[in-house]
């Protein structure tokens, strides 16, 4: 490993197992925290992270989850039934690569916003509408150079500024504002053997990234992370790291470009299910596995304990409590970020 990003390095579980990340553990980055050994995970063709939540059920999914088909899934439950503490149930999702695979277990459908890729022409031409094609023209125009990049010290300070711009993003609060360098580092540093980093660069200084994560297969890119500094929202770099994705997915011969759900469960259409759709993404309807491990996962699943609350909830109490979540969230750490 190079010297200067040895400071980034993951921790390693013993013996090459895979980590477990216990309730409350972030997943947006796509990393694990808090690692302990567990047996082999065969998910792809490596070993990965299991992040767990729930305290009196406990439920579980790969780090990989969205990103990577569970190849071998009778060894997978076998290997997590031994963990300790206990999995209930465990959970994963079909991909690109599986769509048609159909297994014997309970399922409930589940999405997710796919971009189809023959040629960059053919998505610029066809598959998007007029404004981002302008928004990305824009970008160019201002002055945002786009290019890859690899993972350096440049890029991790580049993310890190980005992240600590504002304490709010998308309504919510921001779950990167505050980590250190080295902490961004860390987080970034996951499975950088199949990682694509893209970087938005303004007047030499990077304003906006994407993290790509490619399966095994070379079937699927997936859009783990994109983020661009809201000071520059005028430039339209996001716009432009998506049209640098779909090039990326062509130079390589990869298929289908997936950025997270279309929709998340009650939570309907929002603004970024808008912006997923004006770029060309579609809605694939696909499954999501339910596995009970023990007795009392079975029961669980049996009574409908593996849903989250809001996905119990009707559309519009979900979308009247996030509304004024958000108005919340906007009005007290925007001013508290003022005052600062």
């Amino acid at each position: 490993m190079n010297e200067q990003l040895t400071q980034y390095a993951t921790v390693e579980s013993p013996a090459g197992s895979p980590a477990l990340a216990h309730d409350g553990a972030s997943v947006s980055s796509g990393k694990s925290i808090m690692p302990e050994p567990v047996s082999n995970a065969s998910i792809g063709s490596r070993n990965v992270g299991v992040i767990v939540r729930g305290r009196f059920v406990r439920i579980a999914h790969a780090d990989l989850d969205k990103y990577e088909a569970v190849k071998d899934p009778e060894v997978t439950f076998a290997e997590l039934r031994r963990v300790s503490p206990r999995i209930d149930i465990f959970t994963f999702m079909q991909t690109m690569a599986d769509k048609d695979r159909h297994l014997n277990f309970h399922t409930e459908p589940d999405n997710l916003a796919i971009l189809p890729i023959s040629t960059f022409e053919n998505w610029w031409n066809h598959q998007i509408r007029s404004f981002p094609r302008n928004r990305a023209r824009q970008a160019e125009k201002r002055g945002v150079v786009i290019k890859e990049v690899p993972f350096d010290d440049e890029l991790v300070h580049g993310i890190w500024e980005v992240y600590n711009e504002t304490k709010v993003r998308q309504g919510k609060p921001n779950s990167h504002y505050g980590k250190n360098v080295a902490t961004v580092g860390r987080e970034a540093a996951t499975y950088l053997d199949r990682s694509v980093f893209i970087a938005a660069f303004f007047e030499g200084k990077i304003i906006g990234f994407v993290k790509l994560i490619l399966d095994d297969a070379r079937q699927q890119a997936s859009l783990m992370n994109i983020a661009a500094m809201v000071c520059h929202r005028d430039k339209a770099p996001t716009n432009a790291l998506i049209a640098w994705s779909v090039r990326a997915c062509v130079d390589r011969g990869i298929p289908y470009l997936m950025y997270q759900n279309f929709e998340y469960g009650a939570k309907g259409e929002d603004s970024l299910t808008h912006f997923k759709e004006i770029n060309g993404f579609e809605r694939i309807e696909l499954v999501r596995y339910y596995v009970p491990l023990t007795a009392k996962g079975r029961l669980a699943l049996a009574l409908g304990m593996h849903k989250k609350l809001a996905n119990r909830l009707p559309r519009f109490v979900v979308s009247g409590i996030r509304a004024v979540r958000n108005a919340w969230y906007n009005r007290n750490l925007k001013s508290e970020a003022e005052a600062s």
